[in-house]
């Protein structure tokens, strides 16, 4: 089934020289781990806020499960989609188990279901209820943070998760190893994942397919190995060169 649908879908800012988002049109299966890839400006960032409804297109039909959602109460859409940001945005002043219940506090579920539900998320993003719950977000670092944030996003059970450059501010040890964590929940939960990055090397280690984008535009949307292979344009095969670049380097210090 297609989990996410777009079809022309254009984004202007007023004032801006050109669309943040030009024509799209791409569908993504429920269940894929999608990447979006690019430099800063390209407008990865603001094709994924289209999704949940933060921007709306100027033109276009987004779908989710093949309902329009310019045709659903935008409150009821974020309900439905996990959302990480790079900040994390955990609430300074709420302990980790609150800031996860956030969202079912919101909708009133029972506290029993609430605790379950909290002890169960922390688990899954590999931290100890018994240890962290209680914590504050200050006392937790940049990648424990950035779990709780992932719990937050899964706790009612989203079909859709979108993730906006999560690991960007993490130092690459720590970005490594939540990599890994996110392709084994990815693996567990089968979610469809859309994840925003201007890291090659993330995108193409991650994404089952990858959003190239530049200026706005979709440049290549494929497999890791088909846009190695055979990158479509020269942006894409620039991107490409610089990936490899890196490894020759690293190859000729051995």
């Amino acid at each position: 089934m297609k989990a996410i649908e777009m079809i022309d879908v254009t984004k202007r800012f007023p004032d801006a020289s050109a669309p943040a988002v030009n024509s799209v049109s791409l569908s993504i299966d429920e269940g894929e781990f999608i990447t979006i890839l690019g430099t800063s400006g390209c407008g990865k960032t603001t094709l994924l806020k289209m999704v949940n409804r933060l921007y709306e297109p100027t033109e276009g039909t987004i779908m989710l499960f093949g309902e329009d959602i310019s045709t659903v109460d935008k409150v009821v859409v974020r309900r439905r989609i996990g959302y990480v940001i790079q900040q994390v945005g955990l609430f300074p002043h709420m302990t980790i188990a609150d800031n996860v219940a956030t969202v079912p506090k919101l909708l009133k579920w029972e506290k029993p279901v609430i605790e379950r539900r909290v002890d169960e998320l922390l688990e899954v993003v590999g931290l100890d209820p018994r240890e962290y719950r209680g914590r504050y977000p200050s006392q937790l670092s940049g990648g424990q943070q950035q779990r709780v944030g992932l719990a937050r996003a899964l706790a009612v059970d989203p079909k859709i998760m979108l993730l906006d450059e999560p690991f960007g501010a993490i130092d690459a040890i720590t970005r490594t190893s939540l990599q890994d964590e996110l392709l084994r929940l990815h693996k567990d939960l089968r979610k469809t994942f859309l994840f925003v990055t201007h890291d090659i090397n993330e995108a193409f280690k991650l994404g089952d397919r990858v959003i190239v984008m530049d200026g706005g535009r979709v440049r290549q949307f494929d497999t890791p190995r088909n846009i190695a292979l055979n990158p479509a344009d020269g942006f894409t095969a620039s991107l490409i060169a610089s990936a490899r670049e890196q490894e020759r380097f690293w190859e000729e210090l051995e």
